[in-house]
């Protein structure tokens, strides 16, 4: 057995959208990694992608960041794009944390610094939520989108954590509004057409998003690291008011930086321009500022 295998990561094979990696959870299932190295970075950045998705769609990103010398590693969430396993299910509430927290730990080993933390939407409230349980400390993250508090009502909520007990990996639709997803009707249309994009969810990961978002609210003021965090106004997908009331929370640290973008849609790194290159500069000019 190779050091890769022991350490449960595959060797990569090119791919035109990265290199094509896994690695093996405690659990036995491997999840799909995606790298985008850069030789001589002076740091690195995981990118966490959101509800429905997968990394691939983070390619463009993955430039932006190597552009800036970082680089790159994202990978398929379980029940995501090319990881295996049943769409949006999990066997434990916990499942994607555990999970972050193992990529996280196994690609610092790689890096002599810290690498920062990106997530979008879900995978935001993930990044969040693993952090604040000091699961993994990032040198720094950015949030977009996160989804700390949904549209949801009362009601749904509190199906969705009778239902985690009962048909705790029932498919149903996540009911998200692909149309409000950017400005950008060519992003609209390929989301569309992509085939590991999908449309459903369980009650045991609605329930973990429910929850989660509220706990990671409550505990804001405990935000350990450097964080940015990036607010749709016009955001369909998720209540941009989770984000404004985590945001008022966490304003006594001081760690947090916040700004929104009051007419933009819920996927601010793939908004039409001019507005996708002001979000991105946004993100320049605070990775300018951390501390070297």
């Amino acid at each position: 057995m190779d050091a890769a295998e022991k350490s449960g990561v595959s060797s990569a094979s090119q791919q035109d959208n990265g290199l094509i990696d896994e690695q093996r959870m405690a659990d036995g299932l491997a999840l799909r990694l995606r790298r985008w190295p850069l030789a001589d970075a002076k740091c690195a950045v995981l990118i966490v992608h959101g509800l429905g998705e997968h990394s691939g769609r983070y390619a463009h990103v993955a430039a932006w960041f190597r552009q800036r010398g970082f680089d790159v590693l994202s990978y398929d969430q379980r029940g995501h794009g090319e990881t295996a396993g049943p769409r949006g299910a999990l066997k434990h509430e916990d499942d994607l944390l555990t999970d972050l927290t193992a990529v996280y730990n196994e690609y610092a080993t790689k890096h002599a610094r810290a690498p920062l933390l990106l997530g979008h939407s879900m995978g935001g409230l993930v990044a969040a939520r693993t952090v604040l349980d000091g699961r993994i400390k990032p040198g720094a993250m950015m949030l977009t989108s996160p989804a700390l508090r949904s549209w949801s009502g009362a009601g749904m909520r509190k199906l969705a954590h009778v239902l985690a007990s009962l048909l705790p990996n029932l498919p149903l639709s996540n009911g998200l509004k692909v149309d409000n997803l950017s400005h950008d009707s060519a992003v609209i249309e390929a989301y569309r057409n992509d085939p590991l994009v999908f449309s459903k969810i369980t009650p045991r990961l609605a329930d973990f998003i429910f929850s989660a978002g509220e706990a990671s609210i409550a505990d804001a003021a405990k935000l350990p690291v450097p964080t940015l965090l990036l607010v749709a106004g016009a955001d369909k997908l998720v209540d941009p008011a989770g984000s404004t009331t985590f945001a008022t929370a966490a304003s006594s640290n001081g760690r947090l930086t916040t700004r929104h973008f009051a007419a933009l849609y819920h996927e601010l790194m793939n908004e039409a321009e001019p507005a996708r290159t002001q979000v991105m500069k946004q993100m320049g000019d605070w990775l300018d500022r951390l501390p070297d």
